[in-house]
């Protein structure tokens, strides 16, 4: 019988652990939808405005005087970590946290030796783990229950700041891109300085038109906007990622825990079964020593 306590103890376990992730699932999957909508809107609005940028950089006929197109030697290296605030999404921030330590470690190995590799966490996850090895200037985890424009404008102003103050020479945002429900790519992307387009791209280029004032104070004025835009689709495609990673995770759990659940019932039936066997063989028994 104790054997038999012991596994409806454990079921009773799992069937309320199988509760638990099966509501989660439902909940991340409502939320994906929501972040997978605001994507659909912002996609195009971000496209049309790259497509803009680089229109008026083909037209414009030089980018000496837009001090964010200025390449550097990349000795003091900002990034931007996007993370999430709570767990149980799979390898969603163990990938971020691995990709930082790869680009540390290789790339800019030699400006973390220098002291010149700072960060910018957003997300708990990330900065628990993060600001323990690398100093971390700012951190944020109120923007992914909230994502405020705002609030991310002024981090892509402070990043301008620094950068045309050459208090830093390069700026990459890691972050997941968000593909599709279960699939998100651990994505670096250059957020300063503003690259220059390549030549096929820049000849491409219909410049049949007349542009006032001219292409460089157009740039000047647009580029601030299209850099908090690049801000808030990587916040955005990174809350998108998360509820993928955790509706996935969690359905897996959901399914382990239906499986578990199973084995368990039947190991419970086959215990019982035993059980009722060896009474009535106990009862059969004494009978025929009465009878004896």
């Amino acid at each position: 019988m104790g054997n038999l306590k012991e596994i409806r103890t454990r079921i009773s376990s799992i069937e309320s652990t199988q509760k638990i992730t099966s509501s989660m699932k439902l909940v991340s999957a409502a939320k994906l939808r929501r972040a997978q909508t605001a994507i659909q809107y912002l996609r195009p609005y971000s496209e049309k405005l790259n497509e803009i940028l680089h229109n008026l950089s083909g037209s414009a006929t030089s980018t000496e005087g837009l001090p964010l197109f200025e390449q550097r030697a990349p000795e003091k290296v900002m990034l931007v970590v996007i993370t999430s605030n709570k767990g149980l999404c799979g390898a969603f921030n163990a990938n971020i946290v691995k990709q930082v330590h790869a680009l540390i470690d290789g790339p800019y190995a030699e400006q973390h030796r220098a002291g010149n590799v700072r960060l910018i966490c957003i997300g708990k996850k990330g900065y628990e783990q993060l600001s323990k090895v690398y100093p971390v200037v700012q951190y944020n985890e109120t923007l992914l229950d909230n994502p405020d424009f705002s609030e991310l404008a002024a981090i892509a102003d402070y990043l301008t700041s620094e950068f045309l103050q050459h208090n830093i020479d390069k700026v990459d945002i890691v972050y997941n891109q968000f593909l599709n429900a279960a699939t998100q790519r651990v994505t670096v992307e250059e957020f300063l300085p503003i690259s220059h387009l390549d030549t096929e791209s820049t000849q491409a280029v219909n410049n049949d038109y007349i542009i006032e004032p001219s292409p460089q104070e157009v740039l000047e004025a647009l580029i601030p906007k299209i850099l908090k835009n690049q801000l808030y689709k990587t916040l955005s495609d990174s809350i998108a990622s998360e509820h993928g990673a955790r509706m996935i995770s969690m359905t897996k759990a959901t399914d382990n825990a239906t499986e578990i659940l199973r084995d368990l019932r039947l190991k419970y039936n086959n215990a019982r079964q035993s059980s009722i066997t060896n009474e009535l063989i106990e009862i059969v028994s004494g009978a025929e020593a009465l009878k004896g």
